[in-house]
């Protein structure tokens, strides 16, 4: 059983998960001593330079006080399972569990929390989301990210400094992720040279997961910040666009089969993240950096 550590740390859970490795990675190079949670088995699977903690934090014998301590300035909330399979029963099985090991955590004494989550709790949508933007998934992913997002702001946000940090569509370290990114490195390896695809005419709001980390990162330790914060690019970018600069960027020599197959009629013509809070604060991070 680990114990709580001496001095101030923030601790990532999902540590080892494919943006997990990333915001670990970019705790550690803004200066912060990082715990890195992950399950057992997997701690070489994050920068050597965290304190790894192998653990499940589900388990009904696990006790949160055993990581969480006074000194724990922030935990960043990453850990979720089959994140890419958005109708998988887990994400509803587990709900209570993300619930109940947050509430604990607080209880505990982390000085601020934040949790992931995802665009995918607006449902169908067009146009910029922001904090205000009304929630009706379609997936239980989505319906579950959302009650865990309406459920602890309910509990804990008189107790804690409570951040929803909302992502969009992560590019970036793609032999990690499901995407079609991932996909179409798959096609190059197996020496295709097309590839079936849709209009392409659907726009979407596209970050790299490296940028990605990092706005987590610096909103999670950033005292004061609470509320849905939409950690995008907040421009709007089309599929196509985005593709063609993918296999252009890698070389990959595929042509995409345009119409191949249909738009799905629930995906929104256009949809982004408002980043104008982000934005603001990366801006004032990196002025007080600066000295």
């Amino acid at each position: 059983m680990s114990q709580p550590a001496s001095e101030p740390h923030v601790i990532v859970t999902g540590a080892a998960g494919y943006v997990g490795r990333h915001v670990v990675t970019a705790l550690l190079e803004r200066g912060f001593r990082t715990r890195a949670v992950v399950r057992p088995g997997r701690g070489g699977e994050v920068d050597a330079r965290a304190d790894v903690v192998e653990a499940d934090i589900f388990a009904s014998d696990f006790e949160v006080a055993s990581l969480v301590g006074e000194q724990t300035l922030a935990l960043i909330h990453l850990a979720w399972e089959d994140g890419f399979v958005h109708n998988a029963p887990s994400h509803m099985l587990r709900l209570s569990s993300h619930f109940a090991f947050l509430s604990d955590a607080v209880a505990a004494g982390a000085q601020r929390l934040s949790v992931l989550g995802t665009m995918h709790e607006v449902g169908y949508w067009e146009g910029a989301i922001d904090a205000d933007t009304p929630t009706a998934p379609r997936s239980l992913y989505g319906v579950a990210k959302d009650a865990l997002r309406q459920s602890t702001q309910i509990a804990l946000s008189d107790k804690v400094e409570l951040a929803w940090l909302r992502c969009y569509y992560i590019f970036g370290d793609d032999r990690r992720n499901n995407s079609i990114f991932a996909r179409l490195l798959e096609a190059a390896d197996r020496g295709q040279q097309s590839f079936p695809f849709t209009t392409g005419k659907s726009q979407y709001d596209f970050i790299d997961v490296a940028e990605l980390a990092d706005q987590i990162a610096v909103a999670s330790v950033t005292p004061g910040v609470t509320g849905v914060i939409n950690c995008s690019s907040g421009e709007p970018v089309s599929l196509a666009a985005q593709v063609e600069a993918f296999i252009a960027d890698n070389a990959l020599g595929i042509e995409l089969e345009y119409g191949a197959f249909p738009d799905r009629p629930y995906d929104s013509p256009a949809v982004w993240g408002d980043a104008t809070r982000i934005r603001a604060i990366m801006a004032e991070h990196a002025a007080t950096a600066r000295g």
